[in-house]
Parts: structure tokens; C-alpha cells; sequence
């Protein structure tokens, strides 16, 4: 290290620019890794937030399943009585616009994303204010989301089509929302209500429906036989994300993205040192003719690398951080240790490796240089 910390006092302006641009890169990495945790939160948190293990759908919805998908009753019979399935229950999804139309916010629009389940169904969450689903009526929980729209208990808002009068009888302190939509909970009868528009007497079929049948599984659980027989596929609850509207654009867009801000930093790094250690050809060749071992410079100059990617990605990632504290609550944005954790030592893995590919320059260079050879 004493050759290094000697380069970096002697040259400060040019590693101080670099650390400049390193730790840019950090800040744009910390902000990209959460805007796409935020964008996954808005758009699935709602389904991570079940309790369940897969989800079956029927074997026809190939794409979208959510919105394509309807279950029968004696489909989720058939999977409730199948070994190895712990629980299996009905479970509605659909988006519908609502007005409220008795409350402080009256005649504001609010977007709802609509779960259905049973009134006992594991599915239901306990309210942290009010009161639970109860078997009848068209009662609602509503997450925090929507409350912070000003919606409140006891409010009612009348759905759009099937003019259905939605009573808040609780809150979710949980701020969990499906397709950048806030999330209500609601009975089955509701849901149905809602996705098929109609507002009075629903048609025998209708009353036996759902969208998927929630499922929670042993582990191993072999599943071919009720698929078969039901004719739905089961999902486990990870790959069901993807049916969420626009999360796999949003993520592999992100992920793109960040792809290529950590192949930039590659680059940018190596660039830099591939020239540095080109300027510096006649010092490590004075070096080498004094006796210096390859294998020390190469250590030395690895030394230099380290310190100024740790230190400027440090400082980056404070940055960072600060910055997107301020954007929580106006974006999409989620600070996740993990992601931010994984974007600092993504940054300093690729720019060491970008500069050990520079740096293996020093091994051709020749000490005969040192002594006014030409080489």
C-alpha cells in the first residue's frame, strides 16, 4: 500500500474524479434499486401479503390470469380434499372505480383493487380498526392506502356498473395495494357482485365463482392428479406475480437498466486504469529494474482500486440513501437493506474486475524500459 496511498496523495485531482463519477453511479444505483422495489410493492404486495403457498388457476388462463381465470366450486372442493393440501379457498380479483358517495370526501373517485374471500377464510385479514367481513352485506376493509385517500369507517362508496353500496367496516394499517392500486378486502358475494356488474340477484353460476383457489401446500406435495382432474394449473405464489397488471414489464425494465449502469461502472473503471497505468509505464518499469516482484505492483495497484471504490461507494450510498428517504411517500420508492446492499457490492465487484483487466498491463511491461530500451 505505500506506493498506492503515495499515487493517490501525488494525483489526488484524477482519483478524486474518479471517485466522483464512482460514487455518482452508487447514487444511481441505490435510487434505481428502490424504485424497483417500490414498483414491486405497488404492484404485488397485495398478493405478498396473503398467507397461501400456490394459487390454482384454471388451465385455460395461459397469460393474465387474474384477469381471465374462473374457478368453479367444486374445483376448490375437489383441491380442499386432495392430500397434501393444508387449505384450499376461494379467492376473487378484479379492479372496479368507486365514488364515495356518503363521508367527509363525498363525491371523490376512488380506484379499488377488490380481493373476495370468505368471511372466515384465512385470507381475511384482522382489522387494526373496526370491525372484520362478516358473512352478509356488503361490508369492506380497505388497507392504508386507500384511508390515506381520506376514506374512513363508515363511509359508503357506490361502485361504477353495478352501483353496489360498499360500507368501510375496517382498516388494514398495512399499506399493501395490486397493480399500483390500494387494496380492499371483501366477501365473496361482494366480489361477485363487483366483477360481473350486477347489482341485484346474481345468477345460480355467478354464486358458485371465483377467479383462482388459494392454496397452501406441504412441502412435496405432488399436485399432477387434482390438476387433472379440476382442470386448473397450480402456481406457486412468486410466479403469480407475474399475472399482477405490468409487474413483469416493470421489472425486467428496472433490472435492464440497472444491468447496464453496473456494465458502465465496468467500463468506466477499467478505462481509467488502463490509462493511468499506461502513464505510469516508466515508474513500474523503474520498479521492476530495482527488483520489485511483479505480483507486489499488482497487489499495490489492486490496493489503489479497492480504496477508491470502497470509499466513493460509501459515499455514494449515504447519498443515496438521503436522497430516497426523501422520496418515500411521493414515488414509488422502498429502501431495502438487501437491494441497496446488493447494488453497493455489485459496484465495487465489477469495477474491481473491470480494473484487474487494466491492470494486468503491468505485467508486460519490461524493466529494460527503465534503462532507455525500446520496447
Amino acid at each position: 500500500m505505500f506506493l498506492a496511498l503515495r499515487d493517490l496523495r501525488f494525483a489526488r485531482g484524477r482519483f478524486a474524479l474518479m471517485g466522483a463519477v464512482v460514487a455518482l453511479i452508487a447514487v444511481l444505483g441505490v435510487l434505481l434499486s428502490g424504485l424497483a422495489s417500490g414498483l414491486a410493492d405497488a404492484g404485488i404486495s397485495g398478493l405478498r401479503a396473503l398467507p397461501n403457498t400456490h394459487m390454482a388457476f384454471d388451465e385455460k388462463a395461459t397469460s393474465e390470469q387474474f384477469s381471465r381465470s374462473t374457478v368453479e366450486e367444486e374445483d376448490w372442493k375437489a383441491w380442499a380434499a386432495a392430500p397434501g393440501v393444508e387449505k384450499a379457498e376461494p379467492f376473487g380479483n378484479t379492479l372496479a372505480n368507486a365514488e364515495v358517495t356518503r363521508g367527509a370526501k363525498k363525491g371523490a373517485s376512488v380506484n379499488l383493487a377488490v380481493f373476495g374471500m370468505e368471511h372466515d377464510s384465512s385470507l381475511a385479514p384482522d382489522p387494526d380498526h373496526g370491525d372484520g367481513l362478516k358473512e352478509n352485506g356488503n361490508g369492506i376493509l380497505i388497507s392504508q392506502e386507500i384511508a390515506d385517500e381520506g376514506v374512513r369507517i363508515g363511509d359508503v362508496l357506490t361502485a361504477d356498473k353495478s352501483e353496489v353500496e360498499l360500507t368501510v367496516t375496517g382498516i388494514v394499517d398495512e399499506t399493501v395495494s395490486y397493480g399500483h392500486i390500494g387494496v380492499v378486502y371483501a366477501g365473496l358475494d361482494t366480489w361477485r357482485h363487483l366483477h360481473y356488474g350486477l347489482p341485484g340477484e346474481l345468477p345460480a353460476s355467478a354464486r358458485k365463482q371465483a377467479t383462482a383457489v388459494a392454496l397452501t401446500l406441504e412441502s412435496g406435495t405432488d399436485t399432477s392428479a387434482v390438476e387433472k382432474a379440476t382442470g386448473t394449473r397450480a402456481e406457486d405464489k412468486e410466479t403469480t406475480y407475474g399475472a399482477s397488471p405490468g409487474y413483469l414489464a416493470e421489472s425486467s425494465t428496472m433490472a435492464l437498466i440497472q444491468g447496464f449502469l453496473y456494465a458502465i461502472s465496468a467500463l468506466v473503471v477499467g478505462a481509467f486504469f488502463t490509462v493511468w497505468t499506461v502513464q505510469r509505464k516508466a515508474e513500474i518499469a523503474l520498479l521492476k529494474a530495482l527488483g520489485a516482484p511483479t505480483g507486489y505492483i499488482l497487489r499495490d495497484a489492486l490496493a489503489q482500486v479497492v480504496a477508491i471504490l470502497v470509499g466513493a461507494t460509501a459515499l455514494g450510498t449515504a447519498i443515496g440513501l438521503a436522497l430516497g428517504s426523501a422520496m418515500i411517500g411521493k414515488a414509488p420508492f422502498t429502501l431495502s437493506a438487501t437491494a441497496v446492499a446488493t447494488a453497493s457490492g455489485l459496484l465495487i465487484g465489477l469495477g474491481i474486475a473491470g480494473a484487474v483487466v487494466a491492470i494486468r498491463r503491468i505485467t508486460a511491461v519490461d524493466p529494460l524500459t527503465a534503462l532507455g530500451a525500446n520496447r
